[in-house]
């Protein structure tokens, strides 16, 4: 084995953890991928022998290049940000892929990540490489920027937000399908009360349609805001299939066998506090998504 196979040889022990933590840290499966790939250009390039610790390394390059990522964000403003929804994974509803596990570790659902999107760089970052992933702040400090101290106070603002957002679903994925299915079929009969029911009063709607389908892209709140929009897509009803989106029972909308949309609910105390509609044909295309024939 020379030296490049060797080096190459332990990267690949440390990838899994790397994209776990750049889909964490950017809520896009691309994206965290081009992070990834990222730090092996570096590695490669680098001395490796002079690295005393590569796991470490490695986080903080990929940390790096997810935060310049996140920074390009903001300052574009291509979409904004009160639409768009992280990229789910999708597996099929019998069980989760295993190549998809690792990402879905810590129950990393769909609601989580929305609220990561409206974080700074800084904050997202302190907080997911202290709080998921327990970096110690003095290594995350020269990474922002800022002190250590300083750091501890991105993440404690971030904490902060996740915890006053309840990101946490009902952990019995049957009621959730139940409730899902429920709401499923009050949309595809019309039935406004039934939906109203099934609705937190402060339930949020988000719709991700990208450039293509920038006229869905919108958020709604309130339950009759909800209501109301969901009778507007009853026709796709159905095209509905049951699926795992970010181990939660959700599902995809694939008329004729083309996906439309990934739809991720999050249901709580049995309501659906939040439905997060990702339409955008670009972002759906990367999904690689098997659907059947309707």
């Amino acid at each position: 084995m020379d030296e490049h196979d060797w080096l190459a040889q332990r990267f690949e022990a440390h990838r899994t953890h790397l994209r776990t933590v750049a889909y964490r840290m950017l809520g896009s499966i691309g994206e965290a991928d081009d992070a990834v790939q990222e730090a092996w250009m570096r590695l490669s390039r680098s001395d490796a022998d002079d690295i005393e610790n590569l796991g470490g390394w490695l986080t903080t390059v990929v940390a790096r290049v997810c935060l310049d990522t996140l920074r390009s964000r903001t300052s574009r403003r291509e979409e904004p940000l009160a639409t768009r929804v992280p990229d789910p994974i999708v597996s099929r509803a019998d069980g989760t892929d295993p190549e998809h596990e690792a990402l879905l570790a810590d129950s990393v659902g769909l609601a989580l990540l929305a609220v990561l999107e409206t974080l700074s760089p800084a904050e997202r970052l302190a907080f997911v490489l202290h709080d998921t992933f327990a970096v110690p702040f003095n290594e995350i400090a020269p990474i922002v920027g800022r002190s250590p101290t300083a750091a501890r106070q991105l993440a404690s603002r971030a904490r902060r937000r996740v915890r006053g957002a309840d990101t946490v679903p009902d952990a019995d994925l049957i009621r959730q399908q139940e409730v899902v299915d429920a709401f499923l079929a009050a949309s595809r009969e019309g039935d406004f009360e039934a939906l109203l029911a099934l609705l937190d009063p402060d339930v949020v709607l988000r719709i991700d349609g990208g450039a293509v389908r920038a006229g869905l892209s919108r958020e709604v709140r309130g339950v009759r805001a909800v209501a109301e929009q969901t009778l507007t897509f009853s026709r796709l009803s159905p095209f509905v299939r049951p699926a795992l989106v970010n181990g939660a029972a959700e599902v995809v909308v694939a008329p004729r066998g083309r996906l439309f949309a990934v739809m991720g609910f999050t249901v709580r105390r049995g309501k659906i506090v939040e439905i997060d509609v990702l339409a955008d044909p670009a972002r759906l295309r990367q999904l690689d998504l098997a659907v059947p024939d309707n």
